[in-house]
């Protein structure tokens, strides 16, 4: 940015150097779509988006998923060791 400029001003040409941006996105999508197949290539572009959308929610599930299981290996080793002792002891037979 210049040097000397205002919030307001930076904050304008920040916004009109967005919207040029956008303007400019939009009209590369429209040629796109307008070209022998673009409109095949847009749809599988937004088909690869969401696809790629639903990965991501599922990678993120598998954080979730990595700690439960280390909980529950954590309380089966726990198990393991409260019930070792037990079979170390042969059950006793009755006085006949």
């Amino acid at each position: 940015m210049t040097v000397g400029m205002t919030t307001t001003e930076k904050t304008k040409t920040e916004k009109d150097f967005v919207t040029r941006l956008a303007d400019a996105g939009e009209e590369a999508l429209q040629r796109i779509a307008d070209l022998p197949g673009g409109q095949k290539a847009l749809t599988a572009y937004n088909d690869l988006k969401t696809r790629v959308d639903d990965l991501g929610k599922k990678v993120r599930g598998i954080d979730a998923l990595e700690e439960r299981i280390v909980k529950l290996e954590k309380e089966v080793a726990a198990l393991r060791k409260a019930k070792a002792p037990a079979r170390g002891q042969a059950p006793r037979k009755p006085a006949a």
